[in-house]
């Protein structure tokens, strides 16, 4: 059971990672010209918004968080390694950007009919001044993923070969979006003397939507919290067992 559910936990993982760097790459493509970063992301919202991708991506979401909780819960230990707190705090800063992206997006555009491209999505983002929190929870995604996939495969001789060259990837990545953002904001701003409107579906249902990222937050808040203090609960019942066991022989 354990292998299978660590197949499962790296299967899931993989398909949050490669949509990470599908997003990151779409970012990155706006060094070059805001119509590259929309067609690619016309390509990203062919594949994730299809049926199989959209149960592919929220399912691997749904499995890996699941398997997260598992974890927490799980742990009877701590004590860490740096780079095990680092991947943990990297991975639970993911969830809050899918809700963010999953509320503004894909929920806005099922229930409100809102048409997403790069320049409404770049429009809303410096509207809501919420800009440096989207590129700042996309690299803690990203470095997650890597670092996940890096402790899974650091074994294999010609993985620990490529280790540079992954670093490199590691880090390339992350910046090559936040320039292709910053590029894509420069155009926008630059089609008028004033900042385009927001469209008029987001404007209208805002607090509709803002009710619901505050929920899916708070849900997803309360469900690791309440999984570490059962994890704790139960680790200080095991200690009490052992206490007594001990005392009475």
């Amino acid at each position: 059971m354990q292998t299978v559910l660590r197949r499962l936990q790296l299967a899931s993982g993989v398909v949050l990672l490669i949509y990470l760097f599908l997003h990151l790459v779409n970012h990155a493509l706006g060094i070059w010209s805001l119509d590259l970063a929309g067609h690619g992301l016309t390509l990203a919202l062919r594949l994730w918004h299809s049926m199989p991708g959209t149960v592919l991506l929220y399912g691997a979401a749904s499995l890996h968080f699941s398997l997260a909780l598992r974890t927490v819960y799980g742990r009877r230990d701590w004590a860490l390694p740096v780079v095990e707190w680092v991947r943990l705090w990297a991975g639970l800063s993911l969830p809050l950007l899918l809700i963010r992206h999953a509320v503004a997006t894909r929920l806005a555009a099922s229930l409100y009919g809102f048409e997403p491209n790069y320049e409404r999505i770049v429009v809303l983002l410096i509207t809501s001044g919420t800009q440096g929190l989207q590129l700042a929870l996309l690299a803690p995604g990203w470095l997650h993923g890597c670092l996940g996939l890096w402790l899974r495969l650091r074994h294999y001789p010609r993985v620990r070969r490529a280790k540079p060259a992954l670093i490199a990837v590691l880090i390339a990545i992350p910046l090559l979006s936040a320039a292709g953002f910053v590029r894509m904001k420069r155009a926008v701003v630059a089609m008028s003397t004033t900042l385009p409107a927001t469209d008029p579906k987001l404007v209208a249902h805002q607090a509709s939507l803002d009710a619901w990222r505050h929920n899916l937050v708070m849900v997803y808040l309360s469900l690791i919290i309440s999984a570490f203090l059962a994890g704790q609960l139960r680790n200080w019942l095991e200690r009490r067992k052992l206490r007594k066991a001990s005392f009475n022989a």
